[in-house]
């Protein structure tokens, strides 16, 4: 079972991670993150998971941020439903 949209999103600049909350049919969850930048020219705007030299540290920064929200959460409710 897939979420349709992520748990919790972190949005630095131009770089967003997506948190994604995932379970098995038994009922255990994992968590997944994606990372994506925004771009945008004159005529159209988007997102990409390619990054340059000065999104690194951003994009890095983005990951640690996931990595602590995921630690408190599974920390405070530990016993949640997967359909919460």
């Amino acid at each position: 079972m897939e979420n349709e949209k992520p748990i919790h999103e972190i949005a630095l600049g131009r770089i967003r991670v997506a948190i994604w909350k995932n379970a098995t049919e038994q009922g255990s969850v994992w968590f997944s993150v994606t990372v994506t930048r925004f771009w945008k020219s004159a005529e159209r705007t988007g997102n990409s998971t390619s990054f340059g030299h000065d999104d690194l540290p951003i994009a890095a920064k983005g990951m640690d941020m996931a990595y602590a929200w995921i630690w408190e959460y599974e920390a405070s409710a530990p016993r949640q439903s997967v359909n919460e």
